[in-house]
């Protein structure tokens, strides 16, 4: 389980430190910025819902809080002046893959009307409703799971298993950053790590740089697809292992085998609620039928978010052992 007191907690790196309750409030309107700053300064808040002529609605790790300030459109307006630095056509790019992410990699994912040319969305407009969603890092919080995924210097390669919501890419970040600094505790020398962060949530990168530790051999694709830049890395980043977040495709099995062809580690992660959950679907079987897989992690928020279930190994002829 992640423990709130337990780890250290950041937000933000080196000469630009900021809480992150600051850079939340920043792009806020005054009036709902009173609104929030209080439960922000108090509470685990994860996402602030804002939604035009709609009571705002605030999600913490514990609890959901509406808010009686009705949100209006000037609201929306002003709030994605601020978010895009007063130019919201730079971030076309962005705004079409549904989401603007600010300075601390926060996530402020967007809906409204989606224009489409031939079938794909070229951007979106009449935005009506945002979702701010606060990025945290918790430094330690994979070290439980460390001394299970490696050994003798060496990197299992590992699938963590997990709900939505349950610390998976908390987990995941933390992990590249053991792995990347390395772990004297453990023996684990610092090893070069890629990440291919399709969605901008495990680094957290802000025009290009990491708001997050993943560690300091890390090399970042940042927005770029998982099989494209699982590809990349391989072929141009010479890591020794590749980390990326909720495979499933067909493409992710076929870049995966390439990088463990090419001697490469590979720790990703898959949504699911069990083994039974997830054995049945073809991008898992492909994974055990390829010999990929080494560990696999199972999640759950059983006893708040990341809490570790189970724990197995998966032997040569693809049978598991459960080592926790």
């Amino acid at each position: 389980m992640i423990e709130r007191n337990k780890f250290k907690y950041n937000t933000t790196k080196g000469s630009d430190k900021v809480r992150y309750e600051e850079e939340i409030l920043k792009v806020l309107p005054l009036k709902i910025s009173n609104e929030v700053k209080e439960i922000l300064l108090k509470e685990p808040v994860q996402e602030i819902r804002i939604k035009v002529n709609k009571s705002i609605i605030i999600n913490t790790a514990h609890k959901e809080i509406i808010l009686k300030y009705v949100t209006t459109i000037e609201d929306i307006k002003q709030i994605l002046v601020k978010v895009s630095n007063y130019s919201l056509y730079a971030y076309e790019e962005e705004i079409k893959q549904g989401y603007i992410t600010i300075r601390g990699g926060h996530r402020i994912g967007i809906a409204g009307e989606c224009v489409l040319v031939n079938g794909e969305v070229r951007t979106i407009r009449n935005i009506s409703s945002l979702n701010i969603r606060i990025c945290r890092e918790v430094i330690g919080c994979s070290n439980e799971i460390m001394k299970y995924i490696t050994k003798e210097d060496r990197v299992f390669n590992t699938l963590i298993v997990s709900p939505p919501k349950c610390g998976k890419t908390t987990i995941l970040r933390d992990i590249a950053r053991n792995i990347s600094s390395g772990m004297p505790l453990i023996d684990l020398k610092g090893k070069k790590v890629s990440i291919i962060d399709e969605r901008s949530e495990i680094a957290a990168c802000f025009n290009g740089v990491a708001q997050l530790d993943v560690g300091i051999r890390s090399d970042i694709l940042d927005n770029c697809l998982k099989k494209e830049g699982m590809i990349m890395a391989i072929r141009s980043l010479s890591p020794d292992i590749l980390i990326c977040d909720e495979i499933g495709t067909d493409g992710d099995v076929e870049a995966l085998h390439m990088a463990f062809n090419s001697g490469v580690n590979i720790i990703v992660t898959i949504h699911g609620y069990s083994i039974e959950d997830v054995y049945k679907r073809k991008v898992f079987k492909d994974l055990l039928e390829n010999s990929i897989l080494d560990r696999i992690v199972v999640l759950s928020n059983r006893k708040g978010a990341g809490t570790i279930e189970q724990i197995y190994s998966i032997g040569t002829e693809g049978e598991f052992k459960c080592l926790r």
